[in-house]
């Protein structure tokens, strides 16, 4: 994890990943991502991340995804995936990720999360007991977001 991250999580690569050249497949990628994105909902909120989408309060869906290809994961490495908020937006959330194989960078990647309604099929506005939870874990000042 590098230092400006605050969350990371581990995946291992496993061989249904991997393509003819025995290095993961890109979109593969993008799903490593979408699993940290959720564990770090899951560990700033607790155990409400599933009754805050439950009750179509926070329910967070990818809006867009940029990632950097630097150096390619294999089979069976062992991923440190970390990420951390860049900025929190009235109904969206943009953050950092980071895909290490030991002290080696392999991805870059930036993602914007909206705040989706299921009911309206819209945006919607982030719950301030959220931003307060995602504000106090990366110890941000709310002049900064």
């Amino acid at each position: 994890m590098s230092q400006e991250e605050h969350f990371s999580y581990p995946i291992r690569v496993r061989y249904s990943e991997i393509d003819g050249q025995k290095i993961v497949y890109n979109a593969h990628y993008s799903t490593y991502i979408d699993i940290a994105t959720t564990e770090y909902f899951r560990h700033v909120l607790g155990d409400r991340l599933q009754q805050l989408a439950e009750d179509h309060l926070f329910d967070p869906v990818l809006r867009k995804i940029t990632i950097e290809f630097i150096k390619p994961a294999k089979l069976d490495d062992v991923l440190d995936v970390s990420c951390r908020v860049t900025k929190l937006g009235k109904t969206s959330v943009e953050l950092c990720h980071v895909i290490m194989r030991k002290d080696e960078l392999l991805v870059k990647a930036e993602v914007v999360q909206v705040n989706y309604d299921v009911n309206s099929g819209r945006s919607q506005v982030i719950p301030e007991k959220v931003k307060e939870a995602i504000i106090l874990f990366e110890k941000l000042s709310h002049s900064s977001i």
